[in-house]
């Protein structure tokens, strides 16, 4: 069974009830390290920023942490000087009850904007709070809004033998798209490595993935990504540019590239993962605007939902998307099935392509020919749910 943030050694976590949730689901969910760690974060470049999420990235800008607090049900975000104070209320509280430094704490909040976050709830919650190495599931729901499922992963290798784990842990299932939108992800790890070295990490590892899915083209105010280095896997330290660095760096991306897709794969309503692949492009920039663009097309992403092989609306998004390209050299491809060749429409297989569309991940791929770079995005259809769930979301 996978643990998420308390796979590596050095963390527990827990996940409570305290009332900030309707329907009275987990909605508070805490993560401690047993000693002061490194950490690294990435926060939403939306100009609106929560409370919670400002302290947060005040706090590791220090580059260590040794705990996290996150509530969903409230997004603690567009509050004035109010949201300041509960937002360093909660980060007391948790120093208080764990013993810890306040700055050491790291707050998130998730959930409806301009409502007062009820610290009183949050304070019962913190003190119900009960750490242990099992508690990483329940953490993971806890975090969840109109998530469906929780979301974990977790990889490790190996220095000389001696083996360095790395768990995390994410939600967001709307307003999702590159730049930290939208989803909040904690990830933990029992390496030795500093603070500046795991920040270099951190972002590659994000461009990697969470900067590469798109739910509905919308970015929010309350997103982070934060990462804990604990040092308790007794490996040596890490450091930038050697070998050991390039290994870390790989299994931290597994992890993220796995809770990304999962993201993608759970985007509100979502019927399917969608894969949108573009390459032989001249530059990568053309091809991450292509990807963008077929990724965040309601026009593209309805057709996935209704099960239709229109790839004109692929080509067409592509041509609007800002890219350098020819048009009469694109071919395009539904999973294996060729439908689109030099910029014209092919006799394809009708049956075959409806096959590939009603798989649980569906692969578009565009193939530019003229060039050697590529971009891959994840994103999913966009069906009749969408609309119900995001219709009444306040209310």
């Amino acid at each position: 069974m996978e643990s998420g943030v308390t796979y590596a050694k050095g963390f527990k976590a827990s996940g409570v009830a305290c009332g900030l949730k309707k329907n009275g689901n987990p909605d508070l969910a805490i993560v401690v390290c047993d000693r002061l760690a490194s950490a690294a974060g990435l926060f939403t470049r939306n100009a609106v920023k929560g409370h919670s999420l400002m302290l947060a990235q005040q706090n590791v800008r220090g580059g260590y942490a040794q705990a996290v607090i996150i509530n969903a049900g409230n997004a603690n975000a567009c509050l004035g000087s109010r949201g300041d104070e509960d937002a360093l209320k909660m980060a007391a509280l948790m120093a208080q009850r764990f013993g810890l430094a306040p700055q050491h704490v790291l707050t998130g909040s998730t959930g409806v904007i301009g409502k007062p976050l009820p610290i009183d709830r949050v304070s019962a919650g913190i003190s119900m709070a009960v750490l242990s190495k099992q508690g990483g599931a329940d953490a993971a729901r806890a975090i969840m809004t109109t998530d469906t499922v929780k979301k974990q992963a977790e990889a490790s290798f190996t220095i000389n033998g001696c083996e360095v784990r790395i768990g995390g842990m994410a939600k967001g299932a709307g307003m999702i798209h590159p730049d930290m939108a939208t989803m909040i992800s904690v990830l933990t790890t029992d390496a030795a490595i500093d603070a500046q070295a795991l920040q270099a990490a951190l972002k590659e590892a994000a461009d990697a993935s969470y900067n590469r899915i798109s739910i509905d083209g919308e970015t929010s105010v309350c997103d982070q990504l934060l990462i804990l280095a604990s040092g308790a896997s007794g490996c040596p330290a890490i450091k930038a540019g050697t070998a050991d660095y390039t290994l870390f760096l790989d299994a931290l991306k597994s992890v993220c590239i796995t809770l990304a897709r999962m993201l993608a794969a759970d985007g509100e309503g979502a019927t399917k993962l969608l894969t949108v692949t573009v390459k032989n492009a001249r530059t990568q920039k053309d091809a991450q605007l292509i990807s963008n663009a077929i990724a965040t097309s309601p026009l593209c992403k309805t057709a996935a939902f209704g099960n239709d092989a229109n790839w004109g609306r692929l080509l067409t998004a592509a041509g609007y998307s800002g890219a350098a390209f020819d048009p009469a050299k694109t071919d395009i491809y539904i999973g294996t099935v060729q439908v689109c060749s030099s910029g014209g429409g092919l006799d394809f297989d009708e049956a075959a392509a409806l096959n590939e569309l009603k798989q649980p991940e569906v692969v578009y791929t565009v193939d530019l020919r003229e060039g050697s770079f590529s971009y891959t995005m994840w994103t999913c259809d966009f069906s009749l749910d969408y609309v119900r769930i995001n219709a009444d979301y306040r209310t």
